[in-house]
């Protein structure tokens, strides 16, 4: 079968190829009467534009890229289907990519999806010490961060204010009469992680409560270093009685792991998470936990990133801070009263 081109519609139609052009690149030079000579002609040679053809004409290919952490991770699989829904209804493709924490990975990513030719870069989990992502945004790519950002700030982001997140988990735990409050994160090279470690330390001090760095954890945080964590930190004389997720994920490892060692949340330990992934409000797991606005914060990064692709940026660089809110369920119990 031959493939129908721009110079066969322009034929068809009695125009020529750069009026074939401006009416798939919807001109709105272009007169009702000619562009429905040009769109009967595609429509009777069933022409199927050939998009990178049309990126080279229109500079834009309509694509955007998605760097997340881990797709299976509930939170980049949410806000990856509120990025993807917004985009398509602007008629826009997403290209994703998962880096599974890597740096490499990312870097790899990046220079891939540059390749690619994508009008712009959503990274939603980036490593502290990356250089790579804030070098193109310098260069004039547009790129925006949400949920992570460098420790050089000169990258577009939109982020919670993790500190704050951190320090309302722990002060609803004190306010309940706990005195000993385990904390677990993932790495400290992730600005999430530092940070809500941040929050944590510093409510802890503000109640006069001594860090006990036994029962911290940092690092890791994979299904058996969590266990090994638990394990180990409830088995000391003075074991605490509640803890502090920096994930719900690594909450709900937690809850389960707790549960296997004959313990009932919240009764026995009081479990407070980080994110309010969807499935924290199933009333079978109903967890009390820190949400970070993940809709918002998804939808705003994407449509800032829009705004610098067509260079509608007046308040470039964009750097959003979301106030984080506390949502109280059933894993956490007032311990006041014995």
């Amino acid at each position: 079968m031959v493939k129908v081109t721009v110079i066969d519609i322009a034929k068809k139609a009695g125009v020529s190829q750069s009026t074939v052009s401006k009416v798939l690149n919807n001109y709105p030079t272009i007169s009702k009467e000619t562009r429905t000579k040009v769109l009967d002609a595609i429509k009777e040679l069933d022409f199927h534009p050939d998009l990178v053809a049309r990126s080279l004409v229109s500079k834009k290919s309509k694509t955007i890229g998605l760097i997340v952490g881990d797709i299976s991770n509930p939170f980049f699989s949410e806000t990856s289907k509120v990025v993807i829904k917004n985009a398509r209804e602007q008629e826009i493709d997403v290209i994703i990519s998962d880096t599974d924490y890597r740096l490499e990975n990312l870097e790899s990513a990046l220079r891939n999806m540059v390749g690619r030719r994508v009008d712009g870069i959503l990274v939603a989990s980036v490593d502290r010490r990356d250089t790579v992502t804030t070098d193109l945004a310098r260069k004039g790519f547009p790129i925006v961060l949400f949920n992570r950002h460098t420790d050089d700030k000169g990258t577009p982001y939109v982020v919670l204010d993790n500190e704050r997140g951190s320090w309302l988990a722990v002060d609803h735990l004190v306010n309940l009469g706990h005195k000993r409050i385990a904390y677990i994160s993932g790495s400290l090279s992730f600005s999430t992680f530092q940070q809500r470690f941040e929050g944590y330390k510093k409510a802890l001090t503000d109640y006069d409560i001594q860090i006990d760095h036994q029962i911290v954890y940092n690092g890791n945080a994979d299904d058996e270093e969590i266990r090994r964590f638990l394990k180990k930190t409830l088995s000391l004389k003075n074991r605490p009685t509640s803890l502090h997720a920096a994930t719900d994920r690594i909450a709900m490892i937690v809850m389960d792991q707790l549960t296997e060692m004959g313990l009932s949340v919240p009764d026995d330990f009081s479990v407070v998470g980080f994110d309010d992934i969807d499935i924290a409000s199933n009333p079978h797991i109903s967890l009390t936990t820190i949400s970070q606005n993940k809709r918002e914060m998804s939808q705003l990064a994407l449509e800032k990133l829009l705004n610098i692709i067509n260079e509608n940026d007046d308040d470039y660089p964009y750097q959003i801070i979301l106030e984080p809110e506390l949502i109280i369920r059933s894993t956490t119990k007032d311990i006041h009263v014995v």
